[in-house]
């Protein structure tokens, strides 16, 4: 038998001579990614940076002012009372108070009905539509209520109630916002329900106090004696008098 001579390696052995395996093969870095961002054309990247920037700019100028809508008045939220007021009014109005929660008591019932003036004068008047009961019927039959189907013509109604009190007269460019915000969701209303010329609307609000429990748990009847009836004035709508 011949044996290995000296110095001499065997195919994919070890070195016998030296006595030590080679050691194992290391890879090199990884090649670096290359930037994708810096891919992008210098326009629509700065253009990109621009539109995030002013997002999170109108991110933090939103939360600041519902802030202020909802803290307890301070000076701050005094001196920009304006400027809060035309940001939050009407589509990002808080129903409630930081601090001090402010629970309905009352639960107002709106209903509307229409007028028509023809050429020679004479007036018809419509039967009363309860738009509350439509907003609560599609409230309880869809798997997701729209939270501005629920809340749009209840809180018209409550902002009107706050700027008017127990005058229907507007003594402010906010209350004849109000008066006409009311109007306009009572006229898209009534002309989605009732395809019928009409040139006046007019709103009746009955307040009902919110229904208490017994010990057992049955809701107490409400007394007639309790619920408040409201005729607002009628209200031109010139959109829907043909």
């Amino acid at each position: 038998m011949r044996t290995a001579e000296a110095g001499q390696v065997r195919p994919g052995g070890p070195d016998l001579a030296g006595g030590e395996p080679p050691g194992p093969l290391t890879a090199g870095p990884p090649p670096e990614e290359p930037d994708r961002l810096l891919e992008v054309p210098p326009p629509l990247r700065l253009a990109t940076r621009a539109v995030v920037a002013l997002l999170a700019a109108v991110a933090v100028l939103h939360v600041f002012f519902v802030f202020l809508h909802v803290a307890p008045p301070n000076q701050i939220s005094q001196r920009y009372a304006r400027q809060v007021e035309s940001w939050v009014y009407p589509f990002f109005e808080q129903n409630w108070r930081l601090f001090a929660p402010e629970p309905e008591s009352a639960v107002p019932q709106i209903s509307v009905r229409t007028a028509y003036t023809s050429a020679d004068g004479s007036r018809r008047i419509g039967d009363w539509l309860d738009l509350t009961a439509i907003d609560n019927a599609g409230v309880r039959h869809s798997v997701f209520p729209s939270h501005t189907h629920q809340n749009m013509l209840r809180r018209a109604w409550t902002v009107y109630l706050d700027l008017h009190g127990n005058s229907d007269v507007s003594s402010s460019d906010r209350a004849v916002m109000a008066q006409e915000y009311l109007r306009n969701i009572a006229v898209e209303r009534i002309a989605a329900a009732r395809h019928s010329a009409f040139t006046d609307v007019q709103l009746r609000v009955r307040t009902y106090p919110v229904p208490g429990y017994d010990a057992t748990g049955h809701m107490l009847r409400t007394a007639p004696s309790t619920v408040d009836t409201r005729m607002l004035p009628w209200w031109k709508a010139s959109d829907h008098d043909h």
